[in-house]
C-alpha cells in the first residue's frame, strides 16, 4: 500500500538478545526481508528502505559493534542479491538502526553494506544529530 501512494517504506528487521545470543540471528533476518519483500517486483524492491534494527538495542543506548552491524548489513545485502540480482541489491538502501549516535555514527557508517542510520533519539539532541550528520558525510 505504501509503494501505492508513492511513500518510502522503511522495513525494519532485526533479532532479540536471545536469538542472537541463540546465534540465528542472521538466518532469521534473512527470513525477515524474504518475507518483507515477498511479491514485490525489482522495481518496487528497490524503493523500499530495509534499517537493521536489533531488537535488543531499541531504547537502550546498548549499540551492536560495527562488526555485528556491519555482518547483519552485508547479509542483507546478500539477501537481496539473491532475490533480484546485483544491481538492484546496490540499489536498495540499508541503514543501521540500533541507537545510533554521534560517538558510535563514523565507526557503523564506515561498514561496506551500511548506507545510512536510522536515527532514534539521538535525533531530538541537535548537538548529537549534527555530530551524526557530519560523520555521515565523511568519505
Amino acid at each position: 500500500m505504501a509503494l501505492e501512494h508513492k511513500l518510502t517504506p522503511i522495513v525494519c528487521v532485526g533479532e532479540t538478545l536471545a536469538e542472537r545470543e541463540m546465534g540465528i540471528t542472521l538466518e532469521l533476518v534473512a527470513l525477515q526481508v524474504k518475507t518483507a519483500l515477498s511479491g514485490l517486483t525489482a522495481d518496487q524492491a528497490r524503493r523500499v528502505i530495509i534499517a537493521y534494527e536489533p531488537v535488543w538495542a531499541i531504547g537502550t543506548g546498548v549499540t551492536a559493534t560495527a562488526e555485528q552491524a556491519g555482518e547483519v548489513c552485508t547479509e542483507i545485502r546478500a539477501v537481496i542479491r539473491g532475490l533480484y540480482g546485483a544491481r538492484i541489491a546496490r540499489s536498495i538502501t540499508i541503514q543501521y538502526g540500533g541507537s545510533m549516535n554521534a560517538k558510535n555514527a563514523a565507526e557503523l557508517l564506515a561498514q561496506a553494506d551500511i548506507d545510512g542510520g536510522l536515527i532514534g533519539g539521538a535525533s531530538l539532541k541537535p548537538e548529537e544529530f549534527s555530530k551524526i550528520i557530519h560523520a555521515a558525510n565523511q568519505e
